[in-house]
């Protein structure tokens, strides 16, 4: 028998043009999976696709148009990441219920639509996974981004709470939690040099995460030997939170 391996599956990855979402589509392709892509800007994406050999969809998955759209394309859905892009920070006083609205629809309420859509499909096939991208914020929230705290801690915990109902129809759901990771967001977030060498140092493996080191974790826990695993949060964070 061939270990880790996720022939004939179909994955669905939002938030697949780049960064941890394009390397969890990269992970599960090499173990087999197809896998489906999606996001907003149809560029990024198409090329993102075309370079690691998965199918693509342009889908704004805060809206339920665009999750209809990302499932109707991904087929059968036995894998599914979801993966949103980070809420702007600010000051918690500070934040408009414009911006809490548009956190609430795009890193939770879509999470949610997406799970409702592939869970009919997975529970009569008796196998599912369910993975989450959030963040190590849920437990250590981060003083300027409060909605990314808020909505990332709410993802954690409802996934944890459907693990409870789907898991005798073989479905697990868990949250893959990085830490600070060298993407876009990181660098749009941390700009300074200076910022970012204490940053770092603070971290006890003296260095920020890579995308490929998140989306190993996605990827076992997409696997059959994975199957014992689900409501957990699994921290991928160089030692920050120990």
């Amino acid at each position: 028998m061939t270990l880790f391996r996720l022939d004939g599956k179909r994955a669905l990855v939002t938030g697949g043009s780049r960064g941890i979402g394009l390397a969890a589509a990269h992970d599960l392709i090499r173990l087999g999976a197809r896998v489906t892509l999606a996001a907003r800007h149809e560029d990024t994406l198409k090329t993102a696709a075309n370079a690691i050999g998965a199918q693509w969809v342009v889908a704004d998955v805060s809206t339920p148009e665009g999750v209809a759209a990302a499932v109707t394309k991904a087929g059968d859905v036995d894998i599914l990441v979801s993966n949103a892009g980070g809420p702007p920070p600010g000051k918690p006083s500070e934040v408009s219920e414009a911006a809490w609205q548009a956190g609430y629809d795009t890193t939770f309420l879509s999470a949610v639509r997406l799970a409702n859509a592939v869970l009919p499909g997975m529970r009569q096939r008796q196998w599912g996974r369910i993975i989450a991208i959030t963040s190590l914020t849920v437990g250590r929230p981060a003083p300027t981004l409060p909605v990314s705290n808020a909505m990332r801690a709410a993802v954690t915990n409802y996934l944890k709470t459907l693990a409870l109902e789907v898991a005798p129809d073989g479905v697990t759901c868990n949250t893959v939690a990085p830490g600070y990771t060298a993407t876009d967001r990181l660098k749009a977030l941390h700009d300074n040099p200076a910022d970012t060498d204490k940053l770092i140092a603070r971290i006890p493996a003296r260095r920020f995460g890579q995308p490929n080191e998140v989306a190993a974790a996605v990827a076992f826990l997409a696997t059959v030997e994975a199957a014992y695993m689900t409501g957990q949060e699994l921290l991928v964070d160089g030692g920050w939170s120990i």
